[in-house]
């Protein structure tokens, strides 16, 4: 399986590849060349597949090339054996359409530990094969951070650093993050918002100081094989809802757009799903940019869904190239002009191609705070404020008549409500506690540096703490 750039001029690369560089040399993405597909047969041979087997059976055609199908069983067996539950992404149902998929029952309690912990394998794999250091930099909104350095901790061949914004992800986040001690492992918690965060960490990328120095590598959902191990959830999903005889739509707590582009992956590659609805708080850029063409950045405002807090969602730029005819020339200019005026109107091809699977709704802090009494008055389940998000916009829709009353509609269940306690009472009268499994983490020592909000000091910061070198 080869991949390609969405700005078109980054050399085409192998999975290994791409997983190692993360963001493409001309800045752009990587996506493969060309969308696997299963018919519906082979779909149907998939039912009752335990969670790592359905796994290897999705992931195979991407890492063709790279790694042997039993290498891949054998991560995925390793991987998805220490969920905190056997079928590591379990279905709760809600009433006779709605239902939950619960994504958090690996180790730092969000779904990001579905694929940061078998990136972290990945990585392993890959640097040990080459005899070669990397290292990762990476912005967190909240959960990307924790579940990222609870994958890498402790490897000989990776570091880390990822920024967080001071102030601005809960304490449990947080601490999740800063109470990992281990010396290949740097919390920066920098001024500013998740926005600058990333900015800084994609201009690291770019920039030949830092990318002559050290092995760079990424673990936000730039990078593909993250994004890649997310599409395994939804087939896993509708497949116990009766696919591939039977559609189901899904309601996505929306940042980034990674976790819900995966369902986009899903649906190229032959899924029957009905539709994706985008889930937004009032830092609603995705849901202006698919109801009405408009992807202008504004500030961002901070809410009880600090995941959510985000004006510029870097995976959009994989949808809007695919959508748009895979034209890497346009794309780059497209994204030039938006980096340049923070302001990008859809072309004609890209939103007409999105609104044939995307619709999005946004929630404000009230909507989200009903959506969580529901959820526990109607059908007695304590869910964190994202899925608040998706679960109103899951009902807005199904209301507006645009979900048909017959098809199923999963909104995923983000993280687990303990992350976010204070937000929960305050909504329900009732504080979740930490499952057992994550240990004393509130009584535990925090180390991390506090950084000023510009560029220059936290590239800075970064080569002089790397011990990566290229040399």
């Amino acid at each position: 399986m080869q991949y390609v750039s969405t700005r078109g001029s980054a050399p085409a690369l192998d999975f290994e590849g791409v997983t190692l560089a993360g963001l493409a040399s001309d800045g752009g993405l990587y996506l493969p060349a060309e969308w696997p597909r299963f018919t519906a047969a082979q779909i149907r041979e998939m039912r009752g597949l335990a969670y790592p087997d359905l796994a290897a059976r999705i992931m195979a055609p991407f890492v063709a090339g790279s790694l042997t199908e039993d290498e891949l069983l054998a991560l995925c067996h390793t991987v998805y054996g220490d969920f905190g539950h056997a079928a590591v992404t379990p279905l709760v149902q809600l009433d006779s359409q709605h239902w939950l998929l619960e994504l958090f029952h690996g180790p730092t309690l969000a779904f990001k530990d579905v694929a940061l912990q078998l990136l972290g394998r990945l990585f392993e794999t890959f640097l040990d094969r080459r005899g070669e250091r990397l290292t990762i930099v990476g912005a967190t909104s909240g959960d990307t951070g924790s579940a990222a350095i609870q994958a890498v901790a402790g490897l000989d061949r990776v570091e880390i650093f990822m920024l967080h914004p001071r102030g601005r992800v809960s304490d449990v986040q947080r601490r999740q993050m800063t109470t990992v001690l281990s010396p290949n492992v740097h919390n920066l918690a920098i001024e500013g918002s998740f926005d600058d965060a990333q900015a800084h960490v994609k201009r690291m990328f770019n920039d030949g100081d830092v990318t002559t120095t050290l092995n760079l590598g990424a673990v936000n959902s730039i990078n593909w094989a993250r994004l890649m191990a997310q599409v395994v959830y939804y087939f896993a999903s509708a497949l116990q809802l009766g696919a591939p005889d039977r559609s189901v739509a899904y309601s996505v707590p929306t940042g980034n757009f990674g976790d819900v582009f995966a369902g986009y992956v899903a649906a190229k590659m032959g899924l029957p799903i009905e539709r994706l609805i985008v889930a937004t708080n009032i830092n609603d850029i995705l849901h202006r940019a698919l109801s009405s063409g408009d992807y202008s950045a504004s500030g961002v405002t901070q809410t009880i869904t600090p995941s959510m807090d985000i004006q510029v969602s870097s995976n959009f730029e994989r949808l809007l190239f695919d959508a748009g005819g895979r034209d890497g020339t346009a794309m780059a200019e497209q994204m030039r002009a938006f980096e340049a005026s923070k302001a990008m109107q859809l072309t004609n091809a890209q939103a007409q191609s999105a609104a044939a699977l995307f619709t999005s709704a946004r929630a404000d802090q009230t909507e989200n705070a009903r959506a969580l009494q529901w959820a526990y008055r109607a059908a007695g389940q304590v869910i964190d404020p994202h899925t608040g998000v998706g679960l109103h916009c899951a009902q807005a829709v199904a209301a507006s008549g645009v979900a048909a009353a017959g098809v199923p509609l999963v909104t995923l269940a983000t993280a687990h409500p303990a992350k976010f306690p204070d937000a929960v009472e305050r909504a329900i009268g009732v504080r979740p506690s930490l499952p057992a499994r994550v240990g004393d983490l509130l009584g535990r020592e925090e180390s991390f540096i506090e950084l000023a909000g510009d560029y220059a000091t936290t590239r800075d910061f970064v080569l002089e703490h790397a011990a990566g070198s290229k040399g």
